[in-house]
């Protein structure tokens, strides 16, 4: 009887010891990124206990933030500009910036058939507006202007007022799920899942179109010593989160 009370004693210590050494700490991820860290972070709490609590947005945004001094811990970008920037301005740890994912642009509808698989309904114009995000702030939309420079198309839209343009990739997506454009320069990330488009209608634009989308993180200096933000970009590099990324279409190194 001894023994087991005294084992229970031992497991019951060892389940406080674990909650004890649990933590929380604050990450700024990029928006077209969203769905999978979701599925990441839900496995990495499963697996640590450690919480990640996670903030989506553009990529240029999280940047001026973390310079004005929001409390993040972890940046999760859409390039690799940013995060480089703010650790030349020794703004993060030292040593952990890391390239996490690579990237796709499409061209999406959220109606079937709508989008050919060239790409064609893109120059032949039989849309009324288009909708990418905003290059100052997002790298997805520098793609997209990208390729509406290297098709010649941008003058035109521009000049016709036909593009719309969402504050970061998350809302160009909402454009085009909501009507007020018909079709839209997204992550491939959003509107892909296990191998095809999970609703409506895209093309896989060529990579040869526009520069490679380098998705880089990097541990923020206050978080230098954080053992549970390091954990968590481990478990980035790990096969579970590497599932995971893979099967919304990212390209890993």
């Amino acid at each position: 009887m001894k023994r087991i009370f005294l084992l229970l004693a031992v497991m019951a210590t060892f389940v406080f010891s674990q909650v004890a050494m649990a933590d929380e700490f604050n990450g700024a991820v990029a928006s077209n990124f969203e769905a999978p860290i979701k599925l990441i972070a839900a496995e990495f709490e499963k697996d640590t206990g450690h919480k990640p609590l996670l903030s989506f947005g553009s990529t240029g945004s999280f940047a001026t933030q973390i310079r004005n001094g929001s409390p993040f811990s972890i940046f999760f970008a859409a390039d690799n500009i940013a995060p480089k920037e703010l650790e030349d301005e020794g703004l993060t740890a030292p040593g952990t910036r890391f390239t996490y994912a690579q990237g796709a642009l499409v061209l999406w509808s959220s109606a079937d058939g709508y989008v050919d698989d060239k790409g064609e309904v893109l120059k032949t114009g039989k849309y009324e507006h288009l909708a990418v995000a905003d290059p100052e702030r997002a790298p997805y939309g520098v793609a997209a202007y990208e390729l509406l420079r290297a098709w010649d198309l941008l003058s035109n839209l521009e000049s016709e007022q036909r593009l719309v343009i969402g504050q970061n990739i998350g809302q160009t997506v909402q454009y085009v799920q909501t009507g007020n454009a018909e079709i839209g320069l997204v992550a491939q990330s959003q509107v892909w899942k296990d191998g095809k488009f999970n609703s409506g209608s895209g093309w896989i634009v060529p990579a040869d179109l526009y520069s490679p989308i380098l998705q880089d993180v990097v541990i923020l200096k206050d978080a230098a010593d954080n053992a549970a933000v390091k954990a968590f970009a481990d478990y980035i590099k790990g096969p579970k989160a590497r599932d995971i990324i893979l099967s919304f279409g990212y390209i890993l190194k």
